[in-house]
């Protein structure tokens, strides 16, 4: 069951990597870039499908599970109005945050910052759930905050588009640390499956992209062009690998818990950067490699607690030997 888990864990890294590298392309494609207004439009319009997509995906899933009805009867317990609220930090705020981001940003640098929302989620589950967090778990705290800005400046071209992807990056993270920890204390009495959670939160997502967000932004002729090309079939393909991380990242939070699973799912900062020498042809800096390890050493080393840490077992295991 570990050897499981830890493929679980890594499969999701790999899937969500490939989503943010094919998010970067069809934010490239004909019908994202006609004019200025819809290369605005592009990201959030590109997000609502992706999600609404997911839910379909989703609902397949869920349906030969048998549990799809069930899902949306989770709507009404207190559990899942807690879902309801994550799926909006993470959704319509940090996915769109994200989606942005890798459009001003660039794939592989977005991957590698936003890995740090792990940290960020333990600071907050501290304020909120007051989860207590070690010496360790601050000092991993700070040093992915210290290398994300160090990334910033460093990563990238000093350009304003730049400067407005991190701003975006930023929202994401504070987005989905926020929806760790909401869906962490709306699923504590286990009244909710992760599935069903899941199925409730593309669902949300979708649906208040549809109803407030392309409405206010008036992007509904966007998404009949985008509806009517063939760019459409690329999302699609987008979302199943963002729904089959999901799906995975839950799988491995069963089998091995919350904190293992996190550390491994961010392998998705390193994932990004090779696949995007691969797909993207993008160039790799030894600078921008070595400050996205350490952010990832930062996520993890907040997050991990002592036993869980194998090289502390190795260090104690020689002082009594």
């Amino acid at each position: 069951m570990k050897n499981k888990g830890i493929f679980f864990g890594l499969f999701s890294g790999f899937t969500w990597a490939l989503d943010t590298v094919l998010i970067g392309m069809v934010l490239s494609k004909a019908v994202f870039v006609s004019s200025d207004a819809v290369i605005f439009l592009a990201p959030l319009v590109s997000t609502f499908f992706h999600d609404m997509l997911s839910s379909f995906w989703m609902m397949l899933y869920m349906t030969f599970r048998g549990e799809l009805a069930t899902s949306f009867k989770k709507l009404a317990t207190r559990s899942g109005r807690f879902v309801v609220l994550g799926a909006l930090l993470g959704g319509p705020i940090g996915m769109t945050g994200y989606v942005l981001a890798v459009k001003y940003l660039g794939a592989s640098l977005s991957a590698s910052i936003s890995a740090v929302y792990p940290a960020i989620g333990a600071f907050f589950a501290f304020l909120i759930l007051k989860d207590r967090l070690t010496l360790k778990n601050w000092i991993g705290l700070f040093i992915s905050i210290l290398f994300i800005f160090l990334l910033g400046f460093a990563g990238g071209e000093p350009s304003p588009s730049f400067i407005l992807g991190f701003s975006f990056i930023l929202l994401c993270i504070f987005g989905w640390g926020m929806e760790c920890v909401i869906l962490a204390y709306g699923m504590k009495d286990d009244e909710i499956s992760p599935e069903q959670a899941l199925q409730i939160r593309q669902v949300v997502s979708a649906v208040t992209y549809a109803v407030l967000i392309l409405p206010f932004f008036n992007a509904y002729p966007l998404v009949g062009e985008v509806f009517k090309s063939s760019e459409l079939f690329l999302i699609a393909g987008v979302a199943l690998s963002g729904t089959a991380s999901y799906v995975y990242y839950y799988k491995a939070i069963y089998v091995m818990g919350p904190t293992r699973a996190m550390a491994l799912n961010i392998t998705y900062a390193a994932w990004a950067i090779f696949l995007s020498f691969i797909i993207l042809d993008s160039p790799i800096t030894l600078k921008v490699v070595f400050f996205s390890i350490m952010i990832l050493l930062g996520s993890i080393l907040t997050v991990a607690t002592k036993d869980e840490l194998k090289w502390m077992n190795l260090t104690k295991g020689r002082r009594t030997a």
